[in-house]
């Protein structure tokens, strides 16, 4: 089972939904690197159910424990063990799913490959296993702010049909965080709310699109082949669950231009060094960075467990009627944010880490 990610900056995630607790290996970290719980805790924090009424009503502290790897507050550079211990698991609630294949889950595919599954809420394909994949990042977060100052940060930018209006550029964490939906458009995230709660209350669901930059990254990252930045950054995000697209710079609407339309001209820049006058690139650029931010948006479909009745068919063959229990969010966007950011950071560390091994003058 594909649970590893990453080439030098390596992560292993484990756990299920509601087994004793999930968590993360990471092994690559540089030694050295002043790291400090509360810094992980922080991420986690945005990541965590029960959050508003906009989320599950799950109450977990996902209280991370650092089991190795860090010794007075600096990694080691030996594999770093995190782990959090599932709190308000109750795998009861799902009994009666158990021969049951719900719409658009992972049920019937992950017993078709295994023979078996966890049916206590998705077991391993539930998003709980992405609290490892946080873990991990808010340690990516560190190691690329001290070494490039890298800043990479991620909002809500549709939810179902309504459209933020945001300017990449100008987005700061405080205003993400200013609402629970995470939409820096204030106007826009109060229908978002709105929208959502309406659909919790009628047994629905909605999807949309977070939209993530990463800012100041250094130009040489990435591959002109099949380790190109954007291909890896894709395969990423379409690994979180209920991620369905993935499009970067000015992605399919840039389908719509011309090559003189879309093509960002060079113009002098600090220091000598190239800049572009515009950005439908993305910040990438025949498969590696170019110095400009990175710009991309991940496409979330609807919460695929839903409180309304749906046809389905159980173990046997026999058709029947689904009205699923349980805890879930009537959209994931909200807390999907800190998760794209996080898968974001990996790929950069990875890359960050391999260019060193490509810049062999520079001292380490």
């Amino acid at each position: 089972m594909g649970s590893e990610f990453g080439r030098i900056f390596r992560i292993s995630t484990f756990g299920e939904s509601h087994g004793g607790g999930v968590g993360v290996v990471v092994d690559g970290c540089p030694p050295r690197l002043a790291l400090d719980v509360a810094e992980i805790q922080r991420d986690l924090d945005r990541r965590r159910p029960g959050q508003s009424t906009l989320t599950t009503p799950r109450q977990e502290e996902d209280r991370a424990e650092i089991l190795s790897g860090v010794f007075e507050g600096r990694t080691l550079g030996t594999p770093i063990a995190i782990l959090v211990r599932n709190q308000d698991a109750r795998p009861s609630a799902y009994e009666a799913m158990k021969d049951v294949y719900r719409p658009s889950h992972a049920d019937y595919t992950t017993e078709a490959k295994y023979g078996i599954r966890n049916w206590q809420g998705g077991g391993r394909a539930s998003a709980r296993e992405t609290v490892g994949r946080v873990a991990a990042g808010a340690i990516a977060r560190k190691l690329l702010r001290t070494a490039s100052g890298v800043e990479v940060l991620a909002w809500v930018r549709s939810v179902h049909e309504i459209e933020a209006k945001i300017d990449a550029e100008s987005v700061t964490l405080e205003s993400v965080e200013s609402n629970a939906v995470r939409c820096p458009d204030p106007s826009a995230a109060a229908e978002m709310a709105t929208q959502i709660d309406a659909a919790r209350r009628r047994g629905d669901s909605l999807g949309g699109v977070v939209e993530c930059v990463a800012r100041r990254v250094p130009p040489g990252l990435g591959e002109p082949v099949f380790d190109r930045l954007e291909a890896d950054l894709g395969r990423a995000l379409l690994s979180l669950p209920a991620s369905k697209g993935f499009e970067i710079g000015s992605g399919f609407a840039g389908t719509r231009l011309t090559g003189i339309a879309h093509n960002d001209p060079f113009v002098p820049g600090p220091g000598g060094r190239p800049r572009t006058s515009s950005n439908r690139s993305g910040g990438v650029q025949g498969g590696i960075s170019n110095g400009e931010d990175i710009v991309l948006r991940v496409a979330f479909k609807p919460t695929a467990t839903i409180s309304s009745a749906q046809q389905t068919v159980d173990r046997a063959g026999r058709a029947v009627v689904l009205e699923a229990q349980g805890r879930h969010d009537p959209c994931v966007l909200p807390r999907a944010v800190p998760v794209v950011e996080a898968m974001v950071l990996l790929v950069l560390a990875d890359h960050w880490l391999r260019q060193r091994t490509v810049d062999v003058l520079q001292p380490l």
